[in-house]
């Protein structure tokens, strides 16, 4: 671009450096802006939150062993309905979206998700235990031990319904 159209182009920018200062307002604080009086905050109503004591009651050593019988309990009743609902993702395999042999597998792996979310329960409230215990700086090597051998059941349950579901596909 030539210089003389630089200038022309840059002139009311610099006409508008020129003028006098009385014909914008001020940015000083006007007395409207002003703050007076005191503030306070607002009152708030505390939350009435229950004390979670997860480690309070039974000897910890009598809930893992309840905890732990439960997950069992609750695999056992996964991995003796998972040979029906394998028979019946195997017959509904390669069927069309709505069959009743699709149908069909869809309400038994529903109902294996239903049993799976049980040991997922169990799992819920060994991590509850944890981090109570861990909070207290107790010593978390049992529930640890524990929740280990649940994630252990609720992952074979996983790759089983993943197994499954993906027969269906």
């Amino acid at each position: 671009m030539p210089r003389s159209l630089l200038v022309v182009a840059l002139l009311p920018w610099i006409a508008g450096c020129a003028t006098t200062a009385d014909r914008y307002p001020s940015l000083a604080i006007r007395d409207v802006e002003r703050a007076e009086g005191q503030f306070e905050p607002a009152p708030s109503t505390p939350l009435d939150v229950p004390e979670v004591t997860p480690l309070a009651g039974a000897p910890l050593a009598d809930r893992l062993a309840a905890l732990g019988a439960d997950a069992d309990a609750h695999h056992r009743a996964f991995l003796s309905a998972q040979p029906a609902a394998a028979r019946l993702a195997k017959v509904a395999a390669g069927s069309a979206i709505a069959t009743p042999a699709w149908a069909s597998a869809q309400v038994a792996l529903a109902d294996l998700d239903s049993l799976r979310s049980r040991t997922a329960v169990v799992l819920a409230d060994l991590d509850t235990l944890m981090v109570a215990g861990a909070v207290q700086a107790e010593n978390v090597a049992a529930i640890e031990s524990v929740r280990q051998q649940v994630i252990a059941k609720v992952a074979e349950e996983d790759a089983v319904l993943a197994r499954l579901r993906a027969q269906l596909r």
